[in-house]
């Protein structure tokens, strides 16, 4: 009896020998068949850390407490946008001002008379940012005015002349005048000063279309002749700039939109000026 007992528990031990490993091959077979389906289904995923191409050829546009800037457009497939940068001097810390879609971005925090510094960054969907554009750009925002009219001299000399630094109208021998405007027998002029220069740029589309002064070309006989659509660059007696760009034009008067940089120019272009202005002079070719 006892030995009939041991020999039926031996052969239970052996069919659960035998189900234990079937049960083990079962599982092998299921998680092969698990990984393989994985590898089919679920392509490999590649992380990204390459950043996009620096941006250059960043160029701006200086208007009245703004300066639009412009650059040449990424051609990365995964660009995501352009992250604006400014500082106060070029070698300086850049602070991020904004971000932009497209190639263009306006900063209209600008103050009139502080210089910027400015660069541009690309960026990509996976958050990849170039390093700042390389190219040396910085813009001084300025005021300007538009439709302002001053009259001939001879007629009306106490609205004949323009201050740019006092944003007015004032009389043509004023201690203050710019330039004022000339109706000599039919022919209309713009004229400066013994300490002023004025230069004719030519025709142009509108006041914007002259970014910088010159620096020679400057009219010997202190005036330019006035043409509707010309430009005209003022270099003022107290070293400053100035442009003008004539709208409209009658016997008694002109119309001109200006633009007054209030920042002043380079010295080893035209010395600083001590103290007050001296008298006015001019030598009258007519």
């Amino acid at each position: 009896m006892a030995s009939h007992l041991v020999s039926s528990l031996r052969r239970l031990n052996k069919r659960g020998d035998k189900m234990k490993k079937l049960l083990k091959t079962f599982a092998a077979i299921a998680i092969l068949l698990y990984l393989n389906g994985c590898d089919v289904n679920e392509p490999e995923y590649i992380v990204d850390y390459i950043p996009p191409v620096v941006p250059n050829g960043v160029k701006v546009s200086i208007g009245d407490n703004r300066v639009d800037l412009y650059w040449n457009e990424n051609r990365d497939v995964d660009l995501a946008g352009y992250n604006i940068y400014f500082s106060y001097s070029y070698d300086g810390e850049y602070q991020i001002i904004g971000s932009a879609p497209y190639n263009y971005f306006i900063d209209d925090e600008a103050v009139n008379g502080n210089k910027y510094y400015y660069a541009v960054t690309a960026y990509d969907y996976n958050g990849n940012e170039s390093d700042l554009s390389l190219d040396v750009v910085y813009a001084t925002a300025r005021p300007e005015g538009f439709n302002q009219s001053i009259f001939d001299f001879r007629r009306f000399p106490n609205n004949s002349g323009y201050s740019f630094a006092l944003y007015s109208v004032v009389a043509y021998d004023s201690i203050d005048v710019d330039f004022f405007f000339e109706n000599y027998q039919g022919t209309f002029y713009l004229d400066v000063y013994e300490d002023t220069d004025i230069q004719d740029l030519g025709p142009t589309v509108d006041i914007y279309d002259i970014p910088y002064a010159p620096t020679t070309g400057w009219s010997t006989t202190k005036d330019a002749i006035a043409l509707v659509g010309h430009t005209y660059v003022i270099w003022t007696w107290d070293n400053h700039y100035a442009k003008i760009r004539i709208s409209n034009i009658t016997n008694e008067r002109v119309v001109f939109d200006w633009a007054y940089q209030t920042v002043e120019g380079e010295r080893q272009l035209k010395p600083s000026v001590l103290g007050s202005r001296k008298a006015l002079e001019k030598q009258w070719n007519r």
